[in-house]
């Protein structure tokens, strides 16, 4: 697949746990939010959108616009620090604690595998599934994980720029301008998806920690 940049999403309110900052929250030893930054640490360029306190000086730091707009404001945040050549980014929640570098491989080489019309697989489109359709190359905008029971994990994948900075400019044209509030599956709409099961090794990457039983629970699974 080749290079690749990555954008880590840590702005969110936490509400279901009192507004903590959620990133910061030590698993294993480190911080969420560290864990996910080394996941993706041989990534081209690392832009984190949200509070940037203690990371390496290589890390791109910014906001979201308006603070707390929510993550597709953040995405659109983030994909404006990418050097102008890159054509493949892993867009990643905070919260993934348990994400690893060989979790961001198999992505890689699916989002690559989609190149070939020759492994072509059913995809989702912005009109529903298209079960055994022939695949042209670059006809799929990214891959993202998909949990035991069928839920897309949308903040735990790879994904082409262009499209995305398509899909971006076409639900701020439907929203009068503006991304903050958007959700993440209206943006997902927009883009064709293939979902990948994870079949490697451990404790699943896509696991996110919205509550404080969930950050106990990844705790649980990295001893």
């Amino acid at each position: 697949m080749g290079t690749y940049a990555a954008v880590v999403l840590a702005g969110g309110a936490a509400r279901r746990m009192g507004g903590v900052d959620k990133p910061a929250l030590p698993v294993g030893g480190r911080s969420m939010r560290d864990r996910v930054l080394a996941a993706v640490g041989d990534a081209a360029s690392r832009v984190l959108v949200g509070s940037g306190d203690g990371l390496p000086d290589e890390v791109r730091v910014t906001r979201e616009d308006p603070p707390g707009g929510g993550p597709v404001a953040a995405t659109a945040a983030g994909l404006a620090l990418l050097d102008p050549d890159t054509t493949v980014v892993a867009l990643l929640a905070a919260d993934l604690p348990l994400l690893t570098r060989a979790a961001i491989g198999d992505l890689l080489t699916h989002l690559a595998a989609a190149e070939s019309p020759a492994l072509a697989a059913p995809v989702d489109g912005p009109s529903g599934p298209r079960a055994g359709a022939v695949l042209a190359p670059e006809s799929v905008d990214g891959v993202c994980f998909v949990d035991a029971d069928g839920r897309r994990q949308s903040l735990c994948g790879v994904w082409r720029v262009d499209a995305l900075r398509t899909a971006l400019a076409g639900l701020a044209a439907e929203r009068d301008g503006g991304l903050a509030g958007a959700a993440v599956r209206a943006l997902m709409a927009r883009l064709v998806v293939r979902e990948v099961p994870w079949v490697g090794a451990g404790p699943p990457p896509w696991f996110d920690c919205d509550t404080d039983e969930d950050v106990r629970r990844a705790r649980e699974l990295l001893r």
